[in-house]
């Protein structure tokens, strides 16, 4: 099968699975630079990894459920379990951070900065940073594309998780170089802890606060401004008005409901039509499994001003089609409005 015969979704779920995979196998090689060396700075990036591991896992679990179709249970597909994945990567993402800064307050407190073996830990710190990038930088991308919060998200703790292991990678450079001069400053491996540890913190809250919009099914102005450019583009002079757009989106699945004002002796068959030019056009934007519901709406003359047919039940002249954007299509009902 070649690649573009894969469906985003089983390319997301392939992908999180070797995220998984290969954090399971850098999160071991953490704790070994662990006790190699006693760094509480290494010891955090340790715990983290455990949170990667478990996160991986929930997002493995998520995209598997988000790839399964609408059934009688759930009609509008199994999208959000990835919201509810990513979420809970969020929340583990913030416990991480609490854990990190607790062990290093405590190793302050007791003044225990007794290092060793820093070398080799740093060695194998810097490979298991460059490989977390590398693969969390490819799941953001692949999840903005496919718009799949649980990747982006677990690409998202990836990326903090390198860059924590940077800083802490500095940090104990430094003590490294101040030992070789005979300079006392183990200090830096606990006070580095606590810095990035606030960082994964805040890394969190935002991933949190990203999915519970989505749960809470919070306007998503970016694709309300990709339907509308859709709408726009296909739109024919019958189309009058559309108002109450909704758009939903989980994964690649994405749901558009919405009002379209026609002329009131236009058929069924041809408003079918135009209905289904929009599904194409909405679904080749979007890329994904496209749900659209437009209920069709007679003029009852209140949209002559902008309509070009010659009906009997013309009350005003044709002066110009109706502007629609992102700011009138989301409106309700505007039909009291449409002739002057």
């Amino acid at each position: 099968m070649n690649d573009a015969d894969v469906s985003p979704a089983r390319r997301n779920f392939s992908f999180q699975r070797t995220i998984a995979l290969v954090g399971a196998v850098l999160m071991l090689a953490k704790f070994l630079a662990y006790f190699m060396t006693n760094s509480v700075s290494i010891l955090t990036d340790a715990l983290e990894s455990i949170v990667n591991v478990v996160a991986g896992f929930i997002g493995l679990y998520a995209l598997y459920l988000s790839m399964q179709p609408a059934d009688a249970g759930h009609p509008y597909g199994h999208g959000k379990a990835e919201l509810i994945s990513s979420t809970t990567e969020g929340a583990l993402i913030v416990v991480a951070g609490v854990l990190i800064l607790i062990e290093s307050i405590e190793r302050i407190l007791s003044g225990d900065f007794s290092l060793r073996q820093l070398d080799v830990g740093l060695l194998i710190v810097a490979v298991a940073a460059a490989v977390n990038f590398a693969m969390g930088y490819t799941a953001i991308r692949m999840g903005r594309s496919s718009r799949s919060l649980a990747l982006e998200a677990s690409g998202r703790h990836l990326c903090s998780d390198t860059y924590s292991s940077v800083g802490i990678i500095l940090g104990l450079a430094v003590v490294y170089v101040c030992s070789w001069l005979g300079i006392s400053a183990e200090w830096i491996d606990p006070a580095m802890a606590m810095l990035f540890g606030a960082i994964i913190i805040l890394t969190g809250v935002h991933v949190m606060h990203r999915s519970m919009n989505g749960i809470m099914d919070a306007a998503d102005e970016e694709v309300i401004r990709q339907v509308t450019r859709c709408i726009n583009h296909v739109r024919t002079d019958d189309v009058l008005d559309v108002h109450h757009l909704r758009v939903n989106r989980y994964g690649s699945s994405v749901h558009v409901d919405a009002h379209m004002v026609v002329p009131g002796q236009m058929t069924v068959d041809e408003a079918d039509v135009i209905v289904e030019n929009f599904r194409n056009e909405v679904g080749a934007e979007l890329d994904g499994d496209v749900d659209i519901t437009f209920m069709s709406e007679g003029c009852g003359g209140m949209f002559c001003r902008h309509c070009p047919r010659d009906c009997d039940h013309r009350r005003t002249d044709f002066v110009e089609r109706k502007v629609l954007g992102t700011d009138t299509v989301v409106r309700g009902d505007t039909r009291r409005g449409g002739h002057r």
